[in-house]
């Protein structure tokens, strides 16, 4: 009996994104007006958040399906696709700042690591791995692997 097949899909557009940028924004504004920061000088500051701007107006979506046959993905402009008979185990490294990131190990020893936006919650992806029969690895606080 085949698994159940597993999809995930994500916004670029989040509200953790949208407050982020706005803070950042109303404490840049603040320093112009209450302090008398330099305009110039707080413009390059908003400039960090340009990226997360671009992505909370382009709204790119980002996702990942494991089927009984294959395991796609998509986030933006890329993409990537794996035969199930060529992934041998999957490892999930949790980074030292908790967020988690997902490799596919191939069996000829290769490793893919799978982007950040589309890994769907470790905990939910790490079932669904195991009801294909594919075996995971956990590894917690490495810095590179």
């Amino acid at each position: 009996m085949d698994a159940e097949p597993f999809c995930f899909r994500r916004s670029g557009r989040n509200r953790a994104t949208l407050l982020s940028v706005l803070a950042i924004w109303a404490a840049l504004i603040a320093a112009v007006v209450l302090v008398d920061a330099a305009v110039w000088l707080m413009g390059i500051l908003a400039a960090i958040t340009l990226p997360a701007t671009w992505e909370l107006v382009t709204n790119p979506p980002a996702g990942l399906d494991l089927t009984s046959k294959d395991l796609t993905w998509f986030t933006g402009r890329r993409q990537g696709h794996l035969a199930r008979g060529e992934i041998e185990r999957m490892r999930f490294n949790t980074r030292l700042d908790f967020s988690v990131r997902a490799t596919v190990v191939l069996t000829t020893g290769r490793k893919v690591r799978l982007p950040f936006e589309c890994t769907p919650p470790h905990q939910a992806f790490d079932a669904a791995l195991k009801s294909h029969g594919i075996r995971t690895e956990r590894r917690h606080f490495s810095l590179i692997g």
